[in-house]
């Protein structure tokens, strides 16, 4: 295999930080290269180095032999290499089509945008991983996991020769990435070159051939991935073996926290139930779309259900819930609600660790609460949840992922709520801090706290939580206790009820 690009002794700093520092990678045709390091390793610096969206302060990239220079991402798109950044870069006041084509609309005779070429290779392009979205649905629209796939398609629409996927499954369930995988076989099988950065250690033994390991921005190693493990993958990731993954599981107490009664989300589903005790962790599982979303948003007024009740420590929430105070009404009752959106729909960006942290407590007090006494709160929180940042003041938007999800985690830890919601809680999340996660969330169920989880990763609930429920068509098809259950297990449920379907 021919290289395709060469990057040679790249450094890169952001005032007094350095970000990426002397590190050269090569990308040969037909292989996927993985790049992997914890959360703040440098690698989508590099990568943005690649896409043409930063400058190198020294090192050069080599093309053939020749050295070359992205002075934009829309230079570095015409010379052949696109990406797929970790953060969503579509328009959402747009169509999907118009940001498929963004920047580059087809006119026809008359000079004219041809919206009807824009619509034609807008469905070719979903068409081919298997989406059948409608081109003139607005981004708006569409849930994360449909995003992400157009941010995909997006990327494979353009005839390039390099891919960087960074953390691509990120929002996209078991079933969503083996269509992205076919993808990617099939451009490796093209001649192309990509670059895959993900925590998820599955997808990278799966699709990967070689791997490129960060820590703190410099270059620890480049290995065949037929020579490692995942556990020594991680070693050389954290600096340390992780032990065991997932904290050991807990026991349930008598009291119901959370209770989902006679619950139907539509007319036609069939009516679910389920409660959740002091002490325990709890999954809703199953396919992408089968109403999971909907039966823990239909508590914060996202969701309005046909009928039932929800009940928290045996106190009834009046339904439909008022989208515009749905998630204050819980917090009033002891609930928290962390969404799988950080920062869209969780964290402001423009404020820091503190103030984010701050917006529970004061949205649930009446009263001031004496300045010193807040600050002693906030600083007590940040250290038994082990956010790595500067201060306090630091703005939440420069913090690693893992670092912006215990921020989120805290502002309802600072409450001492009863009840977690938490939808995709390691979304995007290097796997040493997918570790402290999970132990944060064992130990708030070891206090006597409820915990509900929506995760796309199968691995992770199984690993983290008590008791699974399978969602499939907007019910609960099936219950199993976590330490017996697989991911063969979940996938039979979240299929038997199609499959008999389709049979009939």
């Amino acid at each position: 295999m021919s290289n395709l690009i060469e990057m040679s002794r790249i450094t890169k700093a952001f005032g007094a930080n350095v970000a990426v520092r002397d590190v050269s990678l090569e990308l040969k045709s037909g292989s996927v290269h993985a790049l992997m390091g914890e959360n703040g390793a440098g690698k989508s610096t590099l990568m943005k180095i690649l896409a043409g969206v930063h400058r190198p302060d020294s090192g050069e990239i080599y093309k053939d032999g020749e050295a070359v220079s992205f002075e934009s991402p829309r230079h570095a798109l015409d010379f052949g290499i696109s990406t797929v950044f970790q953060e969503l870069s579509l328009l959402p006041n747009l169509t999907i089509a118009e940001n498929m084509f963004l920047g580059r609309e087809p006119v026809n005779a008359i000079g004219a945008i041809d919206y009807r070429l824009m619509h034609k290779g807008t469905q070719k392009a979903l068409g081919d991983l298997g989406l059948s979205l409608e081109p003139s649905t607005l981004v708006s629209e569409l849930t994360i996991a449909e995003r992400q796939f157009v941010e995909i398609a997006h990327g494979i629409k353009a005839d390039a020769k390099i891919f960087i996927l960074d953390e691509p499954t990120a929002a996209l369930n078991a079933a969503d990435v083996e269509i992205l995988n076919e993808q990617i076989r099939r451009l490796k099988a093209d001649g192309k070159a990509i670059v895959y950065i993900s925590h998820r250690m599955d997808e990278i033994f799966e699709i990967c051939d070689t791997v490129t390991v960060m820590k703190d921005g410099v270059h620890i190693a480049t290995r065949p991935l037929s020579e490692l493990t995942p556990e020594s993958l991680i070693a050389m990731m954290v600096g340390r073996e992780l032990e065991t993954l997932f904290p050991e599981a807990g026991r349930a107490g008598d009291s119901a926290l959370l209770e989902f009664t006679d619950f139907k989300l539509t007319q036609d589903s069939e009516p679910l139930s389920f409660t959740i005790k002091a002490g325990e962790i709890v999954a809703l599982a199953g396919l992408e779309g089968q109403g999971q979303r909907e039966i823990v948003r239909s508590a914060i007024g996202q969701f309005v259900p046909y009928r039932g009740t929800i009940s928290v420590r045996n106190q009834t929430v009046t339904l439909p819930v008022a989208e515009s105070s749905g998630v204050r009404s819980l917090k009033a009752l002891g609930v928290g609600f962390v969404p799988e959106d950080r920062k869209e729909e969780g964290l402001l960006l423009s404020l820091s660790v503190s103030e984010n942290i701050e917006l529970g407590i004061h949205s649930s007090r009446s009263a001031i609460l004496p300045a010193q006494r807040l600050r002693d709160t906030v600083k007590q929180t940040m250290e038994s949840l082990g956010i790595k940042v500067a201060g306090p003041t630091a703005p939440v938007a420069s913090l690693s992922g893992g670092n912006q999800q215990k921020v989120l985690l805290g502002r309802y830890l600072a409450l001492d709520i009863d009840v977690l919601i938490i939808e995709e809680p390691t979304r995007g999340v290097d796997i040493g801090a997918k570790a402290e996660i999970y132990r944060l969330l064992r130990n708030l169920a070891d206090s006597g706290k409820a915990i509900l989880v929506l995760s796309r990763e199968t691995v992770e609930l199984i690993g983290l939580c008590d008791r699974i429920n399978v969602v499939h068509d907007r019910t609960i098809v099936a219950e199993m206790p976590a330490k017996n259950a697989s991911e063969h297990k979940i996938l039979e449920a979240a299929l038997r009820q199609y499959e008999t379907e389709n049979e009939l």
